[in-house]
């Protein structure tokens, strides 16, 4: 005999009906027609958060394959690890980039041919990978000596969000420059998410570049950073104001961020704001709001700032 299970409502209790037939109804006309939101207008498929952070996996260790990879690779196994991970890497980025390519700007015209030009893309890629290790590897250099507390490479690499950060960073912004700008935010975003850093794929930043701590650093898109520069927590380079066109909407891509130029330290706090330039060898110090250039080999304080 089976037992039935009843479940008791106290005495009095309404029933419970949502009307769903009607909310369904009303949430249709709302996507379809009043406030229709779809790309050009129409339906696409997006690109996929949960394997973009897959394929990120996969990347860092076809290209740290001992340190994001596996621990126990030999020199027989590496190589073959190393071909596995890209195939799965780069023929899992080359759908989303596809998919990302649907969603241009709206003054760009739509890609003819997404899969041709996703496969384009991914190719270029695939070939800077070399490059892009040697400026990482730059950038964990200018860690372990930018930072007393670093014993090694392998600390870095395992335990330091700034690092994390500048490897998606490098990642995405060679997307960016290579067409697939959705995919490359999507890269970002997912950095920031686990970092605290939210560096624009945009943002040009030159060899062994290090965030010390990290939290709290916000990169803007057009921001330029050369050579041997160091940020602390809670860094911003943002922009002051935005261009406007002539029929009041912001122009889109302007330049608009700080220009960081080479062997500057930039401390906890700072924020820095404008198409401004930072000439090479300062030191802008915690808690500066800066909005006006200053000269190579300035060393600008928060008394010296408000000063001005």
């Amino acid at each position: 005999m089976t037992a039935q299970i009843q479940t008791l409502k106290p005495a009095g209790a309404p029933e419970q009906s949502w009307d769903l037939d009607a909310i369904v109804e009303e949430l249709r006309l709302s996507r379809e027609v009043a406030d229709n939101i779809r790309h050009r207008g129409e339906v696409r498929e997006l690109p996929s958060r949960a394997a973009v952070a897959g394929i990120l996996d996969d990347l860092a260790a076809a290209l740290f394959p001992t340190h994001y990879g596996r621990t126990v690779l030999t020199d027989e196994s590496i190589d073959y690890f190393v071909g596995s991970s890209l195939e799965r890497a780069l023929t899992s980025l080359k759908e989303q980039v596809r998919r990302g390519l649907h969603f241009t700007a709206d003054a760009d015209p739509p890609v003819d041919d997404p899969e041709a030009k996703a496969l384009e893309i991914i190719r270029c890629f695939a070939h800077r990978l070399p490059a892009l290790r040697a400026l990482l590897v730059s950038d964990f250099r200018a860690a372990l000596r930018g930072d007393p507390a670093a014993t090694s490479i392998a600390e870095i690499l395992l335990c330091y969000r700034g690092v994390t950060a500048i490897i998606h960073h490098r990642l995405a912004h060679a997307l960016h420059r290579l067409g697939a700008r959705l995919v490359a935010r999507l890269i970002a975003d997912i950095a920031h998410s686990a970092t605290g850093i939210d560096i624009h794929p945009g943002a040009e930043i030159g060899e062994s570049f290090f965030i010390d701590h990290g939290t709290g650093v916000v990169i803007g898109e057009t921001a330029i950073i050369g050579s041997h520069v160091r940020l602390y927590q809670a860094v911003t380079l943002g922009a002051k104001r935005f261009p406007v066109a002539a029929d009041g909407s912001l122009l889109k891509g302007a330049p608009r961020h700080p220009i960081i130029e080479d062997n500057v330290v930039i401390y906890a706090g700072a924020t820095i704001l404008g198409r401004i330039t930072v000439g090479r060898d300062s030191v802008i110090g915690g808690n500066v709001w800066l909005t006006h250039s200053v000269p190579p080999g300035s060393i600008v304080t928060q008394a010296e700032a408000q000063n001005e």
